[in-house]
This record gives C-alpha cells, sequence and structure tokens, in this order.
C-alpha cells in the first residue's frame, strides 16, 4: 500500500499488520536525496560521470551522521508513522541511518542476494549467523528502506514476501525468549514463506518503506544503468513488545504477531 504524505489511517494500519510493510512517498524531500547521494558518491571513491569506475557490484558506506541523513529520517511524516506504528514514546529518534550498500550495474552476482530476516540481539559476537530474533522482537521495532535515488524493477529493489512477517512468529513462537540464530533461521532457505506474493521497494527518491521487523526480504543483482542509493536501518524500541497487556493497547508490530499466532 502507498501512503503519499499523509497520516497514516486505519486501513494503512491494517495493511501493515497483514502484508507487513507500509510504502510512504515523500517521507523525505528529493533535494535531501540529493544531497545525501553526493556525499556518498563521494565517500563511495566512484565517479558518477565514468561508469567505468563502478567496477564491483556493490559497494558499502559506513554510518555518516551528518545533516542529510538526519533530515531524511527526523521527517515529520516518518515520526508521524512511527508514533501510529510502533506508539508515541515507544521508539528511539535515529539521527543517522546506519551502513548504505550503493549497488551498480553489475553482471556479476552480488554474493549478499539471499532471503532473510534482519535478526537483532546478540551481535556482540563475531560470527553474524549466530545473530539471533526473538518473538518479542527484542531490539528492533521495525526494519526501515530509505530510497535515495530513484529505484525501478531493473535497478536491484529489494524483494519483500507481503505476509511473510506471520510465518516467521509462528516459527519464533516456541523458541522463547533466547529465540533463534540467523544460522537455525536460514537453514530451511526461509521455506515457510516460499509462497507468499514478493513485492518490488521501488520509488522515488524520499520513498520508504516501513517493515515489520519479520519481514523476509532479500536483495538482487542490478540489471538497470543507474547506481541504487538506498539505506536499510532499524528503528529502534523503547521497552520491550509485549501480547498480553492489561490496557490492551497493542501498537501494529504487536497486533501484527498476535495475529499470526492466533493462527
Amino acid at each position: 500500500m502507498h501512503n503519499s504524505s499523509g497520516a497514516l489511517g486505519g486501513a494503512d494500519i491494517d495493511h501493515f499488520i497483514t502484508e507487513g510493510f507500509l510504502r510512504i512517498d515523500g517521507a523525505f524531500s528529493a533535494e535531501t536525496a540529493d544531497r545525501a547521494r553526493a556525499i556518498l558518491w563521494r565517500a563511495s571513491g566512484c565517479d558518477p560521470e565514468d561508469p567505468r569506475t563502478w567496477t564491483r557490484p556493490v559497494v558499502r558506506i559506513g554510518e555518516l551522521g551528518l545533516p542529510p541523513f538526519a533530515e531524511a529520517v527526523g521527517s515529520r511524516v516518518l515520526h508521524g508513522a512511527f508514533d501510529a506504528l510502533v506508539g508515541e514514546g515507544r521508539w528511539l529518534p535515529r539521527n543517522s541511518l546506519g551502513t548504505f550498500p550503493i549497488r551498480f550495474p553489475s553482471p556479476e552476482d552480488p554474493g549478499d542476494a539471499g532471503w532473510h530476516i534482519d535478526v537483532s540481539f546478540g551481535t556482540e559476537d563475531p560470527d553474524f549467523l549466530s545473530w539471533r530474533a526473538n518473538i518479542t522482537s527484542r531490539g528492533r521495532a521495525l526494519l526501515m528502506l530509505f530510497l535515495f535515488s530513484d529505484v525501478g524493477e531493473k535497478d536491484a529493489p529489494t524483494r519483500i514476501r507481503a505476509g511473510s512477517h506471520l510465518d516467521i512468529a509462528r516459527r519464533l513462537a516456541p523458541a522463547g525468549p533466547d529465540g533463534l540464530t540467523l544460522r537455525e533461521l536460514a537453514a530451511t532457505g526461509f521455506a515457510e514463506s516460499a509462497h507468499r506474493p514478493e513485492v518490488l521497494a521501488v520509488g522515488a527518491p524520499g520513498t520508504v518503506y516501513l517493515c515489520h521487523p519479520f519481514i523476509v526480504h532479500a536483495a538482487q543483482p542490478h540489471h538497470g544503468t543507474e547506481p541504487r542509493f538506498m539505506a536499510q536501518p532499524p528503528l529502534l524500541p523503547r521497552g520491550e513488545f509485549a501480547f498480553e497487556r492489561s490496557d490492551g493497547a497493542y501498537n501494529a508490530v504487536e497486533r501484527a504477531i498476535r495475529l499470526a499466532l492466533e493462527r
């Protein structure tokens, strides 16, 4: 579902709960995207005017706490969406966007295009396959996809399995607070969500996809002509998610997990 920068309504929330993501167009300005992209080009060491310098399928740029990135994640539109999906006072503000995987047109396999979820704790272990996720999504409120360039179907858009967060919730539930490692989750190739329809995270600069933390997604090779600039940071929770609240004040992330476990 698209939301063109207005406040989220009931249909938006329902779509997030059942499908696991929401696309927000114009979440931040094209001018902010332009300034951010100029910084990323310089950091990449590549020349935007000379494709001969685009020698790798992916270039990763580390965290940049600079004004355009803070403006993007701090937009009024997004803060309103965070309140609507996670709850007022239940998320931690950000001023940066984490690592940027810049994807360049290339015939090479990027080597990172497998289906997965973004795990959220145990990251002190140097073996990333030992990082974990659990049924309360400890350490992560949302997965977010920030588009800083035009992303069409051939421009390596992230692939999203709509509704797959429900499958992952059911898989994580029996593991309790300790959850499962990425190695354990990946052992089946995420086959439990293979039947789900695939959605491509396309859009203009300034588009943001807000995704349930359990959404199954994947990168893909770039078959277009212009590099793709995107960030994929988490929104961090303030406090723990819960599924038995005396006041019944469940946020959309909790409501989705409760829906999964009722089935």
